[in-house]
């Protein structure tokens, strides 16, 4: 974009808004003035979020979406273009699971690609129906390692993450030039979140925990950090990928 919006008079739609990176993407922009509209399922898990950011000065609205269902998509992007104009939409759906290949019923491999990939898509479009309306705006994808390669037990959720980078590749290619930055985010490392501190746990026991330095896993609101970043950035340097990783990180 030539500029940065007014946040005053822009709002931001973060459609996956969880309890760790979604709700540090919604306190980061709200923060910086933007009003946010987020979406995740079972909505009623966003009230401390709204009521946070609220009682620190923000604008934030929230609900349950099914970023699978076409028609909510786009009611739930417009809902967040009549709170005012949309400026920012920010895909951050997850749909990390583990399943040998022989265990991958079609069940988990479609639901998978549908959470990963196929919302992605439907989010990236109806955002772009109503950015390209504006003449400007942002569109950022949170990506995974498992969308640059393979792994073992990830064929559904990698290639829903290979699915969504594409997703984000030809979008920004198209957009670009209609001054819409797209851009996907690979996030390479755990997380900092009671799900991933669990998971250490389960491999190796107390002392793994306990073995974790400073800064081994990444701060949501590092992440979101991230994200502001990006928007940010003048039109002439623009970033459509970026990768994320601790210092420790082997890569």
């Amino acid at each position: 974009m030539s500029a940065p919006a007014n946040p005053r008079n822009a709002s931001v739609a973060v459609i996956g808004a969880g309890d760790y990176i979604g709700a540090a993407i919604c306190r980061k922009f709200a923060a910086e003035g933007f009003a946010v509209h987020a979406g995740r399922r079972n909505g009623e898990k966003l009230e401390p979020l709204v009521a946070s950011i609220a009682a620190a000065g923000g604008r934030a609205s929230g609900r349950s979406l099914d970023a699978r269902d076409e028609q909510d998509v786009t009611a739930f992007l417009a809902e967040a273009d009549a709170i005012a104009p949309l400026e920012i939409c920010i895909f951050n759906v997850g749909a990390n699971v583990n399943f040998p290949l022989l265990d991958t019923t079609e069940r988990v491999f479609r639901k998978v690609w549908e959470m990963a990939c196929y919302s992605g898509f439907l989010a990236t479009r109806e955002a772009a129906r109503i950015l390209t309306r504006h003449g400007r705006g942002a569109i950022f994808l949170t990506g995974a390692t498992a969308g640059l390669r393979g792994g073992a037990g990830y064929a559904a959720f990698a290639s829903a993450k290979f699915g969504l980078r594409a997703v984000a590749q030809s979008a920004a290619r198209e957009l670009g030039p209609q001054n819409i930055h797209v851009a996907h985010l690979v996030i390479d490392s755990g997380v900092d979140t009671a799900w991933v501190r669990e998971r250490i746990r389960a491999r190796g026991g107390e002392a793994a925990l306990e073995a974790l330095g400073e800064d081994q896993l990444m701060q949501p609101e590092s992440v979101a950090q991230a994200y502001w970043a990006l928007y940010q950035q003048p039109r002439d340097a623009w970033t459509h990928e970026m990768d994320l990783r601790p210092w420790a990180e082997p890569w």
